[in-house]
């Protein structure tokens, strides 16, 4: 009976901690994710896997953090998970990045010492600097798209503007610079990225 008492005094305790912190860490989530990453780039599948890699650093964090697990052990965890690429599809830079924020967050969450107060402040931070940065505040959100070009004569670099422009007429889109990626000679095309700003997009719609 009395070991009965301790397992619920201990879990009692556990409990407040750990909801607590986890309750911190989703939302910081769902304002990084939800209202900042799918606002802007309108990917519902990294939804999934944001806030999947997000909750499972959290659980494994907090757990191994039981054993006495240091900081420094906790980030070298970090360090495993950020060399993890998805075979299946690119995953670009900037989604890379966002993978690197969830991963810290939940990081931070489950075996930062700071109070709950200091977390919230440290999450804002990091969501503040995010938003700033990726949500065409501080510096303008530079889109891009990759397409495939036959009109192979364009490539040339003497007729980049007039590429532009083509481009520009065929996608609708008010694209400021261009790159040839990949050039096949035997079906003349060429695949091109693209760059174009998101408030462009807005104010043509």
């Amino acid at each position: 009976m009395n070991d009965a008492m301790t397992g619920f005094e201990l879990f009692d305790k556990l409990s407040d901690k750990f909801f607590i912190r986890l309750l911190i860490d989703i939302v910081s989530m769902l304002v990084l994710v939800r209202l900042i990453y799918f606002r802007i780039y309108k990917k519902k599948d990294y939804l999934f896997t944001f806030f999947l890699f997000n909750i499972i650093i959290f659980i494994i964090t907090y757990l191994l953090n039981k054993v006495d697990m240091s900081m420094g052990a906790a980030f070298g965890l970090f360090a495993v998970f950020s060399m993890l690429r998805y075979r299946t599809e690119g995953i670009t830079t900037k989604d890379m990045t966002y993978l690197f924020i969830v991963i810290a967050i939940g990081l931070i969450c489950a075996v930062s010492k700071a109070t709950y107060f200091e977390l919230g402040v440290i999450n804002l931070i990091l969501i503040g600097f995010t938003y700033a940065l990726d949500g065409n505040w501080l510096v303008r959100n530079e889109m891009i798209k990759t397409v495939q070009y036959e009109n192979i004569d364009l490539i040339r670099p003497e007729n980049y503007q007039l590429l532009l422009e083509d481009l520009r007429k065929r996608t609708g889109l008010n694209i400021h610079r261009a790159s040839i990626n990949k050039i096949d000679f035997l079906k003349d095309i060429a695949v091109v990225k693209v760059y174009y700003y998101e408030d462009t997009v807005r104010h043509s719609k």
